[in-house]
């Protein structure tokens, strides 16, 4: 594997993904080809804390030196609160980047695995799900090396075991870790892997297609799963341990301190949530993920108190906003 390294002054793209599943339409769609409780799950559509907008008001405020955003999305959709006449923003949708056969798509791990064909996309490309936030000023140098390789992020986390893909309570997320960590145990060896953090991914296009060139069959069957399904690979997971071991030391995994990535999950426990809230804003770090864990129907007051936070956080409007 050649592995381009970075030009001092080359352009990096960020790139989102963003749904919203009280979107017209999208409800009536999902249905059409929901076949469980797993497929209706809100909490991966679910927009009801507007995260995409701080997210972008933390790159704007932390990472200026990225070229543009692009964000990928369902049609017709698009924020109300976007501002489309952006230069630096660029609204792409799942119709130019994946098989007509396979939408509408739900399935987070089949958007991903197409991101590298959005036309015009930088040679290097920063991946953010809409729920990442950046908490510090980030550079060039937080994702790649001096000598031009990447940087890459790890929990203390074990990958789960590929036998429990077949456990009914194994989360659709581990499945996809642990058959992604099959797939590089058969190619590389059988060891021990750490999960990859909630946090951005810098991703080489030219390294991205030989990830899945090399697990061709896997990777074309998870751009055709229209949800998460317990046979899918995770590219976010599969794809930077795929770096480690083809790049030979030129891209070093790093496990995630206490000034790098920290998740945290969301859900309806009031005192819960304000003293994690509380926490996060003592907490120095680069990278912060709030995913969604409420259950059907979110707590009002704790989006209330996750709004205030979000608010005194990132202030100051961005450039992508009305």
């Amino acid at each position: 594997m050649k592995g381009a390294a970075l030009a001092r002054d080359e352009p990096i793209d960020a790139v989102y993904t963003w749904v919203d599943g009280a979107a017209p339409g999208h409800a009536e769609a999902l249905e059409r080809h929901a076949r469980n409780a797993h497929d209706r799950s809100p909490n991966r559509t679910r927009d009801n804390l507007e995260l995409l907008r701080f997210s972008l008001r933390s790159l704007e405020r932390f990472a200026p030196w990225l070229r543009r955003v692009v964000l990928v999305t369902q049609r017709p959709q698009r924020p109300a609160w976007l501002e489309l006449s952006e230069p630096s923003l660029r609204l792409v949708h799942h119709d130019e980047i994946f098989d007509p056969a396979h939408l509408p798509c739900f399935n987070s791990f089949a958007i991903v695995a197409n991101l590298h064909r959005v036309p015009g996309l930088s040679r290097h490309f920063l991946y953010l799900a809409d729920d990442y936030l950046l908490a510090a000023p980030v550079r060039r140098s937080d994702f790649f090396w001096p000598d031009g390789g990447h940087k890459l992020y790890f929990s203390r986390r074990g990958t789960p075991s590929a036998e429990r893909v077949g456990d009914r309570w194994i989360s659709r997320w581990d499945a996809a870790l642990a058959q992604s960590n099959a797939l590089l145990d058969d190619a590389y060896g059988q060891r021990a892997r750490r999960v990859t953090c909630h946090a951005p991914l810098m991703i080489e296009r030219e390294s991205y297609e030989a990830c899945a060139a090399l697990w061709r069959t896997e990777w074309e069957r998870t751009r055709a799963s229209r949800f998460r399904e317990p046979h899918n690979l995770a590219p976010e997971y599969l794809y930077p341990w795929y770096l480690q071991h083809e790049r030979k030391g030129r891209a070093v995994p790093r496990l995630s301190r206490w000034r790098s990535a920290a998740y945290w999950g969301l859900d309806n426990r009031l005192a819960l949530q304000r003293a994690a809230l509380a926490w996060l804003r003592l907490r120095p770090m680069k990278f912060l993920c709030l995913n969604d864990n409420f259950d059907e129907r979110a707590s009002p007051a704790v989006e209330r108190a996750v709004r205030r936070f979000l608010e005194r956080r990132y202030p100051q409007r961005s450039r992508f906003e009305r």
